[in-house]
């Protein structure tokens, strides 16, 4: 897979950060949470997108891919309110920070035929999380007034693979 170019302000010292944590080839969940730390260090500012990306879509969140190569993706998600993830979860570790507004997340535990709500989270403009599958069923969702903007560094390449997203879950939530 070809890398995409980098020509957003800011991005380069992020791609290399995360692609130094990568090459010690720590544990799924050790990575995603060193990459956390990398990203609150590095958490770029809206501008990372044009005014038209930042607008994001009526429809749907609107998915900006910034970076891709073996192993490593950055993307940029615009949440307009009311739009919302399905519940899933991820092929990669994922890690994310809030640019702009706040991301409402809420955690599940498969329980057989069911979902139970483990935990809900409000992640405010400047916070930063991590997770590595099993265990990261989620929904992310914008309940707020505004746009959100959040910043997501995967642990695949979203070039060959168009979706982060391993599994959909359609099952009642207990």
């Amino acid at each position: 897979m070809e890398t995409t170019v980098i020509t957003r302000p800011g991005l380069a010292e992020l791609v290399e950060g995360t692609r130094g944590l990568v090459a010690k080839s720590m544990s799924p969940r050790e990575t995603a949470f060193a990459v956390a730390d990398l990203l609150r260090e590095r958490l770029p500012a809206p501008g990372i997108l044009t005014e038209e990306e930042r607008a994001g879509d009526p429809d749907r969140y609107a998915t900006h891919v910034l970076h891709t190569e073996a192993d490593l993706s950055v993307v940029a998600i615009v949440w307009r309110p009311g739009q919302e993830t399905v519940i899933h979860d991820h092929v990669a570790w994922c890690v994310f920070g809030v640019l702009q507004g706040v991301e409402y997340e809420t955690l599940y535990r498969l329980d057989g035929d069911h979902l139970t709500e483990i935990g809900r989270t409000a992640n405010r403009t400047g916070e930063v999380s991590g997770f590595a599958p099993p265990g990261d069923i989620h929904r992310v969702r914008n309940i707020g007034d505004g746009t959100a903007i959040s910043l997501h560094v995967y642990g695949a390449d979203l070039g060959d693979t168009p979706t982060s997203v391993r599994r959909v879950y359609d099952l009642p939530v207990r």
